[in-house]
């Protein structure tokens, strides 16, 4: 369920901050980091994280690679 609270911190900025510490993830392990690195994320759903990285792949800031089936591969953008 999508929270009409807003955000100390925008989800696209900390998923930007989380792979330059940890380089390309996959989809879920990304959910997983996500969840730990705040409290305000703990209840994301994997449905919102994929509208997001969506947005983010349009706005040419990550890159998302399928690696097999259900799985996906997340790369920041280097420009």
């Amino acid at each position: 369920m999508l929270s009409k609270t807003w955000k100390v911190q925008p989800l696209p900025m900390i998923i930007v901050e989380i792979l330059k510490k940890k380089g390309s993830l996959t989809d879920v392990d990304l959910l997983e980091a996500l969840r730990s690195s705040s409290s305000l994320y703990r209840d994301l759903s994997f449905d919102e994280l994929n509208k997001t990285l969506m947005r983010m792949e349009l706005s040419g800031l990550i890159s998302v690679s399928s690696l097999t089936r259900g799985r996906r591969l997340v790369q920041l953008v280097k420009k």
